[in-house]
């Protein structure tokens, strides 16, 4: 029976804030075929299934820590691998070799490799901007950043800085799709004759074509303007002509852009990058992804003093090669969508009265989110999959319980078994270790595994706090062999499992999106590591990263990994080896200090954006100048660092409290031009909760950051409501 109970309404032993309950009844349900009824039934039921055993593992998560505290408080007597199994830290591994057996996949997320974004769903423009990242202008993202010396000049089109860009283009054009005996810059024509055929003649008159036809794909348009579209180690490449256009009129061939095919996927992201800490939040979130899984979100904004709106991009279609049919390409990504971790709860249901865990109920809801999906058909899986993503699992027992709350999922919602995809984010510690396990046990339905750096460092703190020795300086651990051992390792276990071009091997964000040279420089390592995916930061960034897929093919280098037995033990041993040193207990006062005001005002940067605005991600300036795209993982690792240093002496409570102050001035400062900002001024409650994250970080559950942040949240929401009703 329904009650009206405050803000909230009874269905059985749930409560669901009326909110949250309108917006899943009216924004979410509507075309699943999913009552309300049923939908309400089906969370409690879930809760009470669940939620127990959901508060046993993280009570293991406790005992294990306290278990390896006392290890290193006694001196780590115990050879560290011999004490781990025996607390069943470390599992033994399967003892058949682990081969995942998942259907239905969707090439993007197994044949092919390609960018991946990640993006706060919470922010309809972001995500629609990320799901419409499929395809990006190499044009605009060369004469836009870095990539190129120098910037554009002012009023317009820049004809000089084109030519560069054309130069540019034409170089990756002979490297991707070379004709034979010519280059691109010397074409006079290209197009197709009257059998459809690519033809192609150079200045001089010369007849060329592509040194492999095959690639030709298809076209549209004529001569004059139109568009040929060509693929190259699976991923498309549109190279549009127009004569008559500013950049046509610079080239022989009038070529005016080449759009690449960029982002291949983009996680939806409901955990690290949003901040939302209620009901109001949590519709936000789930409704955002209900239309995307609908095919009808879209937003409007203010851009240039006009209002423009942005909606989910068509498939593009083109003449088939040869004349013979028509060709069609997807306007969009495949998107994910990541659920929050199962230490999270939340104040939008209670079950039993108390707050209920969060991973539960984002399962239910984002799984029922995708049925609109399905009962569509290729509005973004065409193979009948829904991708969910599960962060912060430590250890196989975590990722065995996520599988089956997922099959618990299906049989509610009437779905096939295994419908229902799982990432593996490889960020603990524990999962790390046990990586070959985590696999085994979801060998049916895992189709990711990813890296993460800032979370699988701050857990790597956190784990090893009492460990005799301080934790390095950030810039060294970066190069200690565990992060190394951690890097190969999850490409390593992913290939000897058989993920190779069969589910994604992912690698982690590029952190600076405004520094595109140098992401072009540096990061065509992860594919060359044989990772089918990277994160970057903007659909200008994907369209960049996504020359390295080109420059690199990633299955041929997967086939060359060797998964040498005593090499992968070498490497687990490294894994377990902290990046502590003991050279930090003399380092310089002037190091020390650097150090810790870089870590203080990046924690001040995020936490007051955060708190104060409900921004979990943006570009943040760091402590000089520089934007970094930042998410609550580099709030954990800058606040473990600062409480591992603490713990340890190399600097003291008084320190890291003036540090604060000083940075939280600095930080004003950087922020003194948005007119949403509140200057901290060293107090406030952002700046509290900054310093509860750093002088409580030894006693936060892993290090996690969410439970001080979302308290600091939900103040300032209470008070802002209160404001508004005087």
């Amino acid at each position: 029976m329904l009650t009206e109970t405050g803000k909230y309404v009874a269905f059985g032993d749930i409560q669901v804030h009326e909110v949250l309950k309108d917006a899943i009844e009216k924004n979410i349900l509507p075309g699943t075929g999913v009552s309300a009824v049923e939908f309400w039934s089906h969370l409690e039921k879930l809760l009470a299934e669940f939620s127990d055993e959901n508060a046993a593992l993280l009570a293991h998560r406790d005992e294990l820590q306290a278990a390896i505290d006392e290890w290193y408080e006694g001196g780590c007597k115990e050879d560290q691998e011999g004490f781990l199994k025996r607390i069943g830290y470390l599992v033994e591994p399967p003892t058949t070799k682990t081969t995942i057996c998942v259907t239905n996949v969707d090439p993007e997320m197994s044949l092919l490799a390609g960018p991946q974004l990640v993006v706060p769903v919470d922010n309809a423009r972001y995500a629609l901007n990320a799901a419409n990242a499929r395809w990006g202008s190499l044009f605009d993202a060369v004469y836009g950043f870095d990539v190129i010396p120098g910037r554009p000049g002012p009023g317009g089109y820049d004809p000089s800085r084109g030519l560069a860009v054309l130069e540019f283009a034409f170089k990756q054009l002979d490297g991707v799709l070379p004709l034979v005996d010519a280059q691109w810059a010397e074409l006079a024509s290209i197009w197709v004759d009257h059998r459809s055929q690519l033809v192609a003649s150079t200045t001089t008159g010369k007849s060329t074509g592509l040194k492999s036809p095959s690639a030709f794909v298809g076209y549209r348009g004529n001569a004059n303007k139109g568009d040929l579209v060509f693929v190259h180690n699976g991923l498309h490449i549109i190279i549009k002509i127009h004569k008559e256009s500013q950049v046509g009129k610079q080239n022989s061939m009038g070529l005016s852009d080449v759009v690449l095919e960029s982002a291949l996927t983009a996680i939806m992201d409901c955990e690290d990058s949003v901040a939302a800490v209620d009901a109001e939040d949590k519709s936000r979130v789930y409704s955002n992804w209900a239309g995307l899984m609908r095919g009808d979100l879209e937003t409007s904004f203010k851009k240039g003093g006009k209002s423009v709106t942005r909606r989910l991009n068509s498939d593009l279609t083109f003449r088939m090669a040869g004349g013979k049919g028509i060709v069609t390409l997807p306007g969009r990504v495949v998107a994910l969508v990541r659920n929050v971790g199962i230490h999270m709860r939340t104040d939008a249901v209670l079950y039993r009265g108390d707050e209920a865990f969060e991973g539960l109920v984002d399962a239910l809801v984002t799984a029922t989110a995708g049925l609109l999906d399905l009962r569509q058909v290729g509005r973004n899986s065409c193979t009948g999959s829904i991708y969910l993503v599960k962060p912060k699992l430590h250890g196989p027992e975590e990722v065995a319980y996520a599988c089956r709350v997922f099959d618990r999922v299906e049989e509610m919602l009437g779905l096939g078994p295994k419908t229902i995809k799982i990432g593996v984010m490889d960020e603990e510690r524990r999962t790390s270790a046990n990586l070959q396990s985590c696999i085994h046990v979801a060998r049916e339905r895992v189709v990711f595994i990813n890296t993460g750096f800032l979370d699988r460092t701050g857990d790597e703190i956190h784990t090893c706090m009492h460990s005799k020795l301080p934790v390095a300086p950030k810039g060294a651990i970066k190069k200690a062999a565990w992060i190394q051992a951690y890097e190969k390792l999850n490409v390593i276990e992913g290939l000897s499992a058989g993920m190779g071009m069969r589910a994604q091997i992912g690698k982690g964000m590029w952190a600076e999106p405004d520094s595109m040279k140098a992401m072009l420089d540096q990061k065509i390592g992860h594919p060359l590591s044989g990772a089918s995916t990277a994160w970057i930061p903007s659909p200008t960034a994907a369209t960049l990263h996504a020359l390295h897929y080109h420059m690199v093919d990633v299955s041929a280098i997967q086939k060359t990994i060797s998964v040498d037995p005593s090499a992968v033990l070498k490497l687990r041993e490294q894994l377990l080896q902290p990046p502590f040193d003991d050279t930090v207990f003399t380092l310089p006062k002037g190091d020390i200090q650097r150090e810790l005001d870089n870590n203080a005002q990046g924690i001040l940067g995020y936490v007051v954006r955060w708190v104060d605005l409900g921004v979990g991600c943006s570009k943040v300036p760091d402590i000089n100048n520089v934007g970094l795209m930042e998410d609550r993982a580099t709030l954990r690792i800058s606040s473990q660092h600062i409480a591992n240093w603490l713990f340890h002496g190399i600097v003291s409570k008084a320190q890291v409290k003036e540090s604060l102050m000083k940075m939280s001035a600095v930080v004003d400062d950087q922020n003194k031009g948005d007119p949403q900002y509140t200057a901290m001024k060293g107090g406030g409650v952002a700046f509290e909760a900054a310093m509860d994250l750093v002088f409580e970080g030894t006693k936060s559950p892993n290090g996690y950051t969410e439970d001080i942040l979302t308290k600091a949240r939900r103040a300032i929401k209470t008070e802002k409501n209160k404001q508004s009703r005087l």
